[in-house]
């Protein structure tokens, strides 16, 4: 398979996989448009190199680790006056810099020829701050800025399988190669901090996937798609503005909260919740597999608020064959995924069902016998949790025939207790937590008896956390909105872990309270 066997060490960042491509040994093809955003980061970088090398800016971005010693060389611009004079000196002359072989056909701007090989005999060397003892020191009279990398190189890059798969059809993009590590096979060792810039795009293209759900979301009670999507699912993407995205939706997910509040005369409690997508035949050659797509929104309505807060544990029991009573998980988020609606006029079966379906349907279609599929589930607060719900599903049911299944939590709460985080692990589901240190969705449920107190009875966050740190006091619901955490990410937001005072509070009253020895029997406090 060409997806870089230098995927066996991933504890590097996806950077040192693809750096021949990222430096040209396949001349960027497709890497330019759309530029990507590794290539995208190694020009920022550079190009603060050679602006420090005019004393007006430092480097302000982290290096991603490297697999190879870099030899670097920067030259500022044009800035004296004779410097400005022989750019103006427009006419070629022979290079003759092998005095072997000149090659006289071979002329350049003799400006810059002579800017390059002049030399100012009448000038006394200047006092330089470092300088090798062994020899003369001598002036070059071009200005420049000379430096080597002091990492030391990776020595296990020097084998002829990763010299070679890193080679190997370099007319496909980055993430065709390195798409197992962004999706999570090594546990995005290495990518969080700093945040890779390979994931940080993908993470952002997921989200617009699931800010989708949102923009598509008929919330007026007049309109006759009240509760239900605007638009037709073959024109959905392109209403939302995302007609480029070249995934294409097969199905509507809707989910029915088991709480009977009237919202509307005489309709029924299903709602529309979210969709599957499939990535096109274009799309699968640019990220390097079939991606099957699953997004849920999160909470709008007054039931999904209500499901939301029904903090007790009851028993996932998704495998009728192994039901594993000590797997729990928040019974709202139980009851929104396995819930149906017998009396709805255009029944659609529970959530669960539709989904399993469906995917089904896709897994038979596209097989992983003759081409790499993923499944990639997207969610953001409520709809994180169904994400994982959905995760942990399919996997425990083995539906996946050992397709990677990642899941993209943007806001998310906790969904279950620490046998479940402990199964989802071992049945090598992937799990992304885009999280504000402010938003106090995603310390929800277990506010004070979660993952911390190793307790079976207590609620346990599953998977890696990608952690940003946002609030305005004018506006203090920005700090669990979709759209801010895509706007920060797009905009190269620091990555970083700030003062939660969430944490705060929460240490305070275990502290207060005297809380270590008590047992609950089950639940958390919020």
């Amino acid at each position: 398979m060409k997806t870089l066997e230098a995927a066996a060490d991933t504890k590097s960042s996806c950077h040192s996989r693809v750096w021949r491509e990222i430096q040209g040994s396949g001349d960027w093809s497709d890497l330019v448009e759309p530029l990507d955003p590794l290539l995208r980061a190694e020009i920022v970088r550079y190009g603060e190199f050679v602006s420090a090398s005019g004393g007006s800016a430092t480097s302000r971005s982290r290096s991603p680790p490297m697999r190879r010693r870099d030899v670097l060389v920067t030259f500022r611009g044009t800035v004296t006056n004779t410097e400005w004079i022989a750019n103006f000196i427009s006419s070629l002359a022979p290079a003759r810099l092998d005095p072997n072989e000149p090659r006289l056909d071979v002329k350049v701007e003799s400006g810059f020829l002579s800017l390059y090989t002049s030399d100012d005999s009448t000038c006394s060397p200047p006092s330089l701050p470092l300088q090798s003892q062994q020899g003369p020191s001598h002036h070059h009279p071009f200005p420049s800025h000379l430096s080597v990398s002091r990492q030391k190189p990776n020595r296990r890059l020097v084998t002829k399988t990763s010299v070679a798969a890193a080679a190997d059809d370099t007319k496909s993009s980055c993430l065709s190669r390195v798409w197992r590590e962004i999706q999570g096979s090594g546990g995005w060792s290495d990518l969080v901090e700093p945040l890779d810039p390979l994931l940080r795009a993908e993470i952002i293209r997921y989200g617009e996937f699931v800010s989708a759900c949102y923009k598509a979301f008929d919330v007026d009670p007049s309109s006759k798609r009240y509760l239900n999507c605007k638009f037709g699912r073959n024109s959905m993407l392109d209403n939302v503005g995302m007609s480029s995205s070249s995934y294409e939706v097969t199905k509507y997910i809707y989910a029915t909260p088991n709480i009977s509040i009237p919202t509307q005369s005489g309709s029924c409690r299903s709602r529309w919740i979210g969709y599957i997508a499939v990535s096109s035949d274009e799309e699968a050659r640019r990220i390097g597999r079939r991606d099957v797509l699953v997004t849920f929104r999160g909470t709008v309505t007054n039931t999904e608020w209500i499901a939301n807060f029904m903090s007790s544990l009851a028993p996932a029991r998704l495998d009728p064959n192994e039901p594993r009573l000590d797997v729990k998980v928040e019974s709202g988020f139980l009851s929104l995924y396995t819930s149906d609606d017998s009396t709805c006029r255009f029944r659609h079966g529970s959530c669960r069902e539709q989904l399993l379906s469906e995917l089904s349907r896709l897994l038979n279609k596209y097989k992983i016998e003759e081409e790499q599929i993923s499944i990639t589930l997207a969610g953001h607060s409520m709809g994180s949790s169904l994400a994982l719900l959905l995760a942990y599903d399919v996997a425990e049911l083995g539906l996946n025939k050992g397709a990677p299944i990642t899941v993209y939590s943007f806001g998310g709460p906790r969904v279950g207790n620490l046998a479940f985080k402990s199964r989802c692990e071992a049945l090598g589901v992937k799990v992304l937590r885009v999280v504000n240190v402010n938003d106090p969705v995603t310390k929800l449920p277990g506010l004070v008896l979660n993952e911390n107190f190793n307790w079976p009875s207590c609620y346990a966050h599953v998977g890696v956390e990608v952690t940003l740190d946002f609030f305005k006091m004018k506006d203090p619901s920005c700090v669990h909105d979709l759209e801010t955490y895509i706007s920060l990410l797009r905009s190269d937001f620091p990555v970083r872990k700030g003062e939660d005072v969430m944490m705060k509070v929460r240490g305070l009253f275990i502290r207060g309270m005297n809380i270590v020895g008590w047992r609950w029997p089950g639940g958390s406090m919020q």
